[in-house]
């Protein structure tokens, strides 16, 4: 469920290449790009159609819920939780009823604590900053808290992934990917100063989406992460990966800051949705290590180094610009 996504498809793709009886739920709105080709099973509905949901899980032994939406930016906050928590809700009915082997459950890193200068965490470290996450992480945490309660209280069982941002091609419609396309395009000529991010390879996270539902504990939080990277070292890897220039000065962050005030404010005079405003920017900078041993213990999950994945997005939008 949520095969039309970026990570949603590169999970199909893994689970074709496998050989596996595969079975996608989709929108007739959805694009298709990701999965264009694979021998799979198609049905048409949404998460609110009980009937169309149903269908889909019969006869199945996983799940893989990869349905979420994104849109940090919104002003209007009740669309995110529709769909995070909502959505999710009445799908879980369903599928605590449906006698499956396990229910692996795309999220976020988001969900995970922020460490403190510096300090690395992991699944256990108490979740700190929910007064500044705003709509998009609160409905992902809802989400998390909905599918840890059917796990405990009507053994659904699921596993719960805690992704951080995915990097590798194909991204037909980049969002965490945004700014490496730009690198490889040579359209970013700065990065923001003191700004990074936990990375994986979208490859790699769909891997531990797979051995999460051969070997992942029934209520467990896993961290499917490769490591910490600045935002100046990941767009020169990108933009040395085609020949770009890579971004040749820092701009502090409290300029940025300004900016997003200044568009969020031009959006809620407009009545215009706009692409930043000071909770994505806010979004940025609260980020931190996280450690992903409890993933390579208990489900056996080895990532490769994330910057290949990079060049490989960067190499994707360069052709696919005609450059």
């Amino acid at each position: 469920m949520g095969a039309s996504g970026n990570v949603g498809a590169c999970v199909t793709r893994h689970l074709v290449a496998r050989g596996d009886d595969v079975r996608v739920l989709l929108r007739k709105s959805s694009s298709t790009k990701g999965i264009d080709g694979l021998d799979v099973e198609t049905r048409y509905g949404d998460i609110f159609d009980a009937e169309a949901v149903t269908a889909a899980m019969r006869d199945r032994d996983v799940v893989y819920y990869c349905v979420v939406d994104v849109r940090a930016e919104l002003r209007d906050p009740r669309p995110l939780f529709r769909t995070n928590v909502e959505g999710l809700r009445r799908v879980l009915d369903i599928a605590s009823q449906a006698n499956l082997q396990r229910f692996v459950f795309l999220s976020t890193i988001g969900a995970i604590a922020v460490g403190r200068n510096g300090e690395t965490v992991d699944e256990d470290t108490p979740f700190n900053w929910a007064d500044q996450g705003g709509s998009y992480i609160e409905s992902r945490r809802q989400a998390e808290q909905l599918v840890l309660s059917q796990a405990r209280e009507r053994g659904l069982p699921a596993v719960i992934l805690n992704v951080s941002n995915p990097y590798g091609p194909p991204d037909w419609q980049p969002r965490q990917g945004l700014f490496v396309k730009l690198a490889a395009l040579g359209k970013m000529p700065f990065y923001i100063r003191g700004v990074g991010s936990e990375v994986v390879g979208i490859d790699d996270a769909a891997e531990a989406m797979l051995l999460a539902a051969d070997r992942g504990r029934v209520g467990e939080r896993y961290i499917v992460s490769e490591r910490y990277m600045t935002q100046r070292e990941m767009l020169t890897i990108a933009a040395e990966a085609v020949g770009a220039t890579p971004p040749r000065f820092g701009i502090p962050m409290a300029p940025v800051r300004v900016l997003g005030r200044v568009v969020e404010t031009f959006g809620r005079l407009t009545g215009r949705e706009v692409p930043i405003t000071s909770t994505s920017i806010r979004l940025m900078r609260l980020t931190s290590p996280a450690d992903h041993g409890k993933a390579t213990r208990e489900l056996g999950w080895r990532p490769t180094p994330t910057e290949q994945s990079i060049r490989r997005a960067a190499e994707f939008h360069v052709a696919r610009s005609g450059r």
